[in-house]
């Protein structure tokens, strides 16, 4: 059962890199705000049919909607800028950046929670600014726009899986996740309305809120839920850890996305800064399931 659940977990992995790809695919497209309202709503529509039998026969409190609105919100901040950042920037850079939020959780813990982090964060925050400086800049003096809108997704990927950590993890996890998919598809799909031209449908932009939807969010989420009962947490993270990797290797095999070799140095620091981040968890078994999920 354990081999099965990290094959599964390594397909997760896999299905989440290539969705940078997808997302850039949409982002080329010009869509930020409207891709994500559709792909957020589809994908809790998706998720719906597992927790619905929940939804029936639980009383959902007042608090779960109050923190499911939360979530939602933060989620849609999150994708915004992880979206938008792809129109201006490669999927693999956006996968590696991405990457950082699990570096930052800890710094924002110590700075608002006065937790004070494992020395070997202190390595890996600072081999992660130097390995996004490597990867951003290719070593000149120079940060891309794009590589800055991920760092601020990043950001908000932290502070998403903080909020889950501290405050939402007494909920239901699936009637949590169909809500917050939901207020962050509304909200996305509110403000694309009022900010954005008319989305421009094709093939390509069908095929992209479709693969991000079904398999990104709503397969692999519920696939992660089982999958984690399975295996150990260090296994998890590990393995759900070469998200960042595949994003690269699936825009050189799709978009023909070449990195130079200083670039290649950077993901290679970004990836051992996001081990090390995880090494005081894998040492004590105690990594939880809340900081092994992005809102992809």
């Amino acid at each position: 059962m354990r081999l099965k659940a990290d094959i599964t977990l390594f397909i997760i992995s896999i299905i989440w890199g290539s969705a940078f790809v997808a997302q850039r695919v949409a982002g080329q497209l010009g869509s930020v705000y409207q891709f994500n309202g559709y792909r957020y709503l589809l994908a809790g529509l998706v998720v719906l049919p597992f927790a619905w039998k929940i939804f029936r026969t639980q009383t959902i409190s007042r608090s779960q909607y109050i923190w499911m609105f939360m979530a939602g919100f933060v989620l849609f901040i999150a994708a915004a800028f992880q979206q938008a950042g792809v129109l201006y920037t490669t999927a693999g850079n956006a996968g590696f950046i991405t990457s950082l939020y699990v570096v930052l959780i800890p710094i924002l813990l110590f700075f608002f929670w006065g937790e004070k982090p494992h020395w070997v964060y202190i390595i890996a925050v600072a081999l992660a600014m130097a390995g996004a400086f490597f990867l951003s800049t290719g070593g000149a003096f120079q940060v891309q726009f794009g590589d800055l809108l991920e760092l601020i997704g990043a950001l908000f990927w932290a502070i998403h899986v903080i909020l889950l950590g501290k405050f939402a993890s007494k909920f239901e996890s699936l009637t949590f996740s169909v809500g917050q998919l939901i207020v962050c598809g509304v909200l996305n799909l509110g403000v694309g309305v009022v900010a954005e031209p008319a989305i421009q449908w094709s093939a390509s932009l069908l095929l992209a809120i479709g693969y991000t939807a079904f398999f990104s969010l709503g397969l692999c989420y519920t696939l992660q839920i089982w999958a984690q009962r399975h295996t150990p947490p260090a296994d998890a993270a590990l393995i759900l850890s070469l998200e960042a990797v595949f994003a690269v290797l699936v825009g050189w095999l799709i978009l023909n996305e070449t990195l130079a070799m200083i670039q290649l140095v950077g993901c290679a620091l970004i990836f051992i800064a996001v081990l090390l981040s995880q090494i005081k968890e894998w040492t004590s078994g105690k990594l939880d399931h809340e900081h092994l999920i992005e809102g992809r």
